[in-house]
């Protein structure tokens, strides 16, 4: 594999171009948005330019990576050389669904498809294409440079070559590919969604403030970040739609999302994307501050 196509330029997106072509890959960054291509690409300097100044690459490295790296408004015309396309649209099936069917009909016949998608079926993507036995999904994790876990989901259809090759394919990237099988939320948010909804229940039924449940998680159970931050670090849009997704697709009620993530979301308050979720956020600060909502 030489050439990757990924589409989407915003978080995942952005950081998943840096990886390939930080080792060696020709990336083609593919989004609707010209201006969207190129805050990614400003995204991926600045995280090149932190690892330069902690000395993890050189300045030869960061040039060859920045080289690597070209972008298209077209998404026809971007995946058309691929080896590998890696989607990193937003986290809905039915976006995720009519880009497959076009990646299809565009991409030559041998590339594999991969969806960095964080939870919804690897199955039901791959039906919407002709080569569903190529189809498998890539869910890295965020920050894409710096953390290690590559969740690689097969499908009901994907191949047993084409698993071999994803696996191989990460490893070389310097990550390390873990395979899971297809059902909702994979492992990693089947597990962590549930835990942040309930973080989000106990706030919410007056169990604890925001500081204290976060505080409890760090100091007791050695989690880095407290799952209320998480929370606004992933999103609480991306949280609320994979509980949805979870919920669903189980068809339990344990996994309904808690009324005061689907009112922070309907209010707009998405966490560190929008500015504000269970905590506050400033631009170009780095200090916590628990939303004035909740407050004591």
């Amino acid at each position: 594999m030489k050439n990757i196509s990924v589409i989407g330029a915003g978080t995942m997106g952005n950081g998943i171009a840096h990886v390939f072509a930080q080792n060696g890959f020709k990336v083609t960054l593919i989004d609707i948005s010209e201006s969207a291509l190129q805050r990614g690409l400003s995204t991926i300097e600045k995280n090149l330019d932190r690892l330069l100044a902690k000395e993890k690459i050189t300045e030869a490295i960061k040039l060859t990576t920045l080289t690597n790296i070209t972008t298209s408004t077209h998404l026809a015309d971007g995946v058309r050389q691929a080896d590998l396309v890696v989607e990193a649209a937003t986290e809905n099936q039915q976006v995720k669904l009519d880009l497959f069917k076009q990646i299809d009909q565009a991409a030559p016949a041998k590339a594999i498809l991969a969806s960095n998608t964080s939870s919804i079926s690897i199955t039901q993507i791959a039906a919407a294409t002709q080569r569903p036995s190529q189809v498998i999904g890539m869910h890295f994790m965020n920050p894409v440079p710096i953390m290690q876990l590559i969740e690689v989901i097969r499908g009901y259809s994907t191949s047993d070559e084409t698993t071999q090759v994803i696996m191989i394919l990460s490893q070389q990237l310097g990550k390390s590919p873990v395979e899971v099988n297809d059902y909702p939320g994979f492992v990693a948010n089947r597990i962590l969604m549930p835990m942040i909804n309930e973080a989000i229940i106990s706030l919410h039924e007056g169990v604890a403030g925001v500081e204290e449940i976060d505080t409890v998680m760090k100091l007791g159970m050695a989690h880095p970040m407290g799952p209320l931050q998480l929370a606004d670090f992933i999103g609480l849009d991306v949280c609320l739609s994979i509980l949805k997704v979870l919920e669903s697709g189980f068809g339990n009620p344990k996994y309904a999302p808690c009324p005061l993530l689907t009112n922070m979301v309907t209010a707009g308050m998405l966490g560190t994307k929008s500015g504000e979720g269970f905590y506050t956020y400033t631009p170009g600060s780095k200090e916590l501050t628990v939303s004035a909502r909740f407050k004591k």
